[in-house]
């Protein structure tokens, strides 16, 4: 059920006139409906509206035609500006480059300048100096060079000339400030002196005499050969036979006996020593206190000499070096050497022998004394105390 909406009777009747003819097909033709009263005015407010944006966009498209050129000409002078502004910034990447290397440039002539009025400003301050702090600067880097040197060196000579030096400064200089350094350098002075140390000249030239020595000494495997010694007749006898009896025999026999006239007990006597002294002469008995001596072969007795030559040598380059240890080690290796295998009876073995001895036992290691006394009285001279 369809719930159709209220209208007035007239028009009711118009639409049912209006719709009865359509539904008969027996009707006639159908008259034309009548427009409504406001379609016109619609129609004229769709053309005014037509008409008022026909003339907007004709009005907008004149105007985009005229900002046009005006677009360009931004566009242009718009690259113009990006291209000139490129061109300053390389501009200014090039000054500031430039400026970094003028920068670090001078940065090094400050520093320089800097290290220049720092040696200047040191200059006038030691120029400016007084004359005791000068006095005593300068026997303090005295004493530290001739520390240095004796260090080195191995000798008290430097340290030794050096506070003579400055005693003899501070007593031209006579001033009482400084009586208390001048005290300490002769404490200090008195204190080197007195220490002994190592004369490396004469322990080498002891040394060299050892090595010189080496050639001469005799082997215990090759004993020099000693002289037979022959008993001499006493001498009244020989005078009895050579006052009367040899021109008797001389004169009965023609020939003379070795023992002339003589009694027969001293006639064997001396035969006796004639034999004794040729045994003598051949045979020695000799006490050896290492068996391995003997069995040394003649050619190896030049390497023996010249392995205890190497030995002195040794010795001798470690003095001169200041290893003292190694010098020991060297000289008792030698001494053993000596004792080993030449003979101890032989003058020039002894000789070789002390000078060996007596360079072990000079060749030891001395701690030179350090001049604190004068150091730490300088220090309080140049405190001022």
């Amino acid at each position: 059920m369809v719930n159709m909406p209220d209208t007035p009777p007239s028009e009711a009747s118009d639409a049912a006139s209006v719709v009865l003819p359509a539904l008969s097909p027996a009707a006639g033709p159908v008259p034309l409906a009548r427009t409504p009263g406001w379609l016109p005015w619609l129609v004229l407010i769709l053309g005014g509206t037509a008409a008022v944006g026909l003339g907007l966009a004709w009005n907008t498209q004149q105007r985009l035609k005229a900002l046009e050129p005006e677009l360009v000409k931004r566009q242009q002078a718009s690259q113009e500006q990006v291209t000139e502004a490129r061109l300053l910034s390389k501009q200014a990447h090039d000054t500031a480059v430039e400026t970094a290397s003028k920068l670090s440039l001078l940065e090094a002539r400050v520093a320089e300048s800097a290290l220049q009025r720092s040696q200047v400003e040191e200059l006038i301050s030691s120029l400016s100096r007084s004359r005791d702090e000068s006095v005593v600067a300068d026997v303090e880097a005295a004493l530290r060079v001739a520390q240095q040197q004796a260090a080195i060196t191995g000798s008290a000579e430097p340290l030794v000339a050096v506070l003579k030096q400055a005693d003899e400064r501070l007593a031209r200089y006579n001033q009482p400030r400084l009586e208390r350094v001048r005290r300490a350098v002769a404490r200090d002075l008195d204190r080197v002196r007195s220490v002994a140390l190592v004369d490396l000249p004469s322990l080498s030239i002891r040394l060299d005499e050892a090595v010189r020595l080496v050639d001469e000494l005799p082997l215990l495997s090759t004993p020099e050969r000693r002289s037979a010694t022959r008993p001499v007749a006493p001498a009244a006898g020989a005078s009895a036979v050579a006052a009367g009896s040899a021109p008797a025999s001389a004169s009965a026999t023609g020939f003379t006996l070795p023992w002339g006239n003589a009694p027969w007990w001293q006639a064997w006597t001396r035969v006796g020593g004639d034999i004794w002294g040729e045994v003598r002469g051949l045979v020695r008995v000799t006490q050896i206190k290492q068996p391995e001596a003997m069995l040394i072969a003649p050619e190896q007795a030049f390497f023996l000499r010249e392995n205890l030559k190497l030995r002195l040598l040794n010795a001798r380059l470690a003095l001169l070096s200041r290893q003292f240890d190694q010098a020991q080690t060297d000289l008792n290796q030698a001494q053993q050497s000596l004792d080993r295998y030449f003979d101890s009876s032989s003058r020039r073995v002894n000789s070789a022998q002390e000078l060996v001895r007596q360079v072990a036992s000079q060749s030891r290691q001395v701690v030179l004394p350090r001049p604190d006394d004068t150091l730490a009285a300088l220090a309080a001279a140049a405190a001022g105390r």
